[in-house]
């Protein structure tokens, strides 16, 4: 079992292991990180109570391997510390990695010791089942379209399309100008475009924007649309104050004042200190507590668990600072309004904290950057599966996102300045001609294919008929002198010739002549 992990991890192993450097999901990630420490991890004989353990390891020395292997790789950085190694050395254990000399796992608890531990005869990568693939593109949301005159449904129900076959009669209203029947036009303003066809081009535009933002063919496995909710894009975007803060309508959702002036005194220290609050030696130390009982209780992390994944993916962008501020400007978008506002006080309270000289040491061992991202990056990003890599990818994201956050939280203009556009273009008026009740603007999505003969048949039909029709009237015209018709019909007869030329066959061409000859015979003496 050693040799098949050495074999299989010898391509990534090198001086600085690279744990998903493509850029892949949690579950990439999670594997590689077993792999590396599987076939990296030192073996050798241990004594226990005179007897010997061949190709074993202690606690002790699994956690230093770990820790200098994930301190080293760029998804995780610097920024990993000795505790979070032991957690995951844990799940190690729970998920049957690794096991104690006497083959226990699951129940018993990893220590920081000497005690021995091994890995299993049988393969420790995990599997995970395959997702379901998008039946088809009706699956995600699409854009409204200027022929949308109803609200947009949840979901479309295709009717069987027709194929359009020109008629004589539609050919006339289409070609009233070019047959000399010139209809009266208007223009018919687009109903009111409603606040859920709003929603929806945002979401649609929104998860689109992500897609390019991530650098991804398709967001299968990543993002369900089901769970991108437009109101709340919506709300994210526009129901701000002046200094880009959401602004929550139900006041019920928002954090409890206690909350709220607790980080403001934390944020403002020593200013932010109110003359009735108690002032003593660790002060400030107990404030710090009471923020982070609160935010470490919540019930679900800040980024929610159907983003999880979404964020995951950014953290290959982190390298490149303005792609990874774009990626986290839209997925930051789809985030529950609550959320959003409690996640921008927070790392603004995280930033100035960092940053102010004057507050006293929050911590006696560990300094006031590191305590500030160990103490809440779980509360900003976790994986419902207890078997993953959670506290390490928060930690390595929430650094970037404290350093970030005055530019995160904005609206990316590119993607503002496409809604906007489609916007305006689904408010655009449509020109109607008096009497035509056909709207082109929702023409069929194919035509019929016909034969040559067809078509020369619809050419004659189409464009004689109705000037038969318009020569008939003319001469009807009793009110008309004789004069005046032979004027007019000359003047039909020279005018439309050159649109005859384009528009008709060359047989029906030989006999235009004849046919205005045969009109004017029936003109009186």
């Amino acid at each position: 079992m050693r040799r098949f992990l050495r074999g299989l991890c010898s391509p990534l192993l090198s001086l600085n292991p690279v744990i998903g450097a493509g850029g892949g999901d949690r579950q990439d990630l999670w594997n590689e990180t077993i792999k590396l420490f599987c076939g990296g991890m030192p073996l050798r004989r241990h004594w226990v109570h005179f007897r010997c353990y061949d190709c074993s390891f202690t606690g002790s020395e699994a956690v230093d391997y770990l820790h200098h292997l994930l301190r080293r790789n760029h998804n995780f950085g610097p920024e990993v510390t000795r505790y979070q190694t032991l957690q995951l050395l844990r799940k190690f254990l729970k998920a049957h990695v690794i096991e104690d000399i006497k083959g226990r796992h699951g129940t018993e608890d990893f220590e920081d010791n000497g005690h021995l531990y091994r890995f299993p005869s049988k393969s420790p990568l995990k599997s995970f089942p395959v997702r379901p693939v998008l039946r088809d593109s009706s699956d995600l949301p699409r854009l409204i379209r200027w022929d949308d005159y109803e609200e947009v449904p949840q979901q479309e129900n295709f009717a069987p399309q027709t194929s359009a076959v020109m008629t004589s009669d539609l050919w006339n209203k289409r070609h009233s100008v070019a047959i000399g029947d010139v209809h009266e036009c208007k223009l018919i303003r687009r109903k009111e475009v409603t606040s859920k066809q709003v929603d929806q081009v945002w979401k649609s535009m929104t998860i689109a924007h992500l897609q390019s933002a991530l650098g991804l063919e398709t967001l299968e496995g990543v993002l369900n649309p089901v769970h991108v909710n437009g109101k709340h894009i919506v709300h994210n975007v526009f129901i701000v104050n002046k200094t880009g803060i959401v602004v929550l309508e139900n006041k019920a959702e928002d954090m409890p004042y206690w909350v709220v002036s607790a980080m403001k005194c934390l944020a403002n220290w020593p200013n932010g200190n109110d003359s009735k609050q108690p002032a003593y030696p660790g002060f400030e130390r107990d404030v710090l507590k009471t923020v982070a009982d609160y935010f470490q209780r919540l019930k679900e992390p800040l980024l929610t668990f159907h983003l999880y994944d979404v964020f995951v993916n950014i953290l290959s962008l982190l390298q490149v600072q303005d792609m990874a501020t774009e990626a986290l400007q839209v997925s930051c978008l789809l985030l529950p309004p609550p959320n959003r506002r409690r996640l921008q006080l927070l790392l603004r309270l995280m930033a100035r904290v960092c940053q102010n000289v004057h507050l006293p040491p929050l911590n006696d061992t560990i300094a006031t950057r590191t305590l500030m991202v160990q103490m809440f990056s779980h509360c900003v990003l976790g994986s419902p599966d207890e078997m993953d890599l959670d506290e390490l990818l928060a930690t390595k994201l929430v650094t970037f996102m404290m350093e970030h956050h005055s530019t995160i939280f904005q609206v990316p203009n590119k993607l503002r300045r496409q809604v906007e556009e489609h916007m305006s273009h689904l408010k655009r008026a449509q020109i109607k001609y008096a009497g035509s009740d056909t709207d082109f603007s929702a023409s069929p999505a194919f035509c019929k294919q016909i034969s040559r003969v067809e078509c020369e048949e619809q050419k004659v039909i189409g464009t004689q008929t109705p000037l038969e029709e318009l020569l008939d009237g003319l001469i009807a015209d009793k009110e008309l002198p004789i004069k005046d018709k032979r004027k007019r019909l000359k003047q039909v007869r020279t005018q439309r010739v050159n649109l005859v030329k384009k528009i008709l066959c060359p047989s029906y061409l030989l006999s235009f002549p004849l046919f205005f000859k045969k009109i004017v015979r029936r003109l009186p003496k």
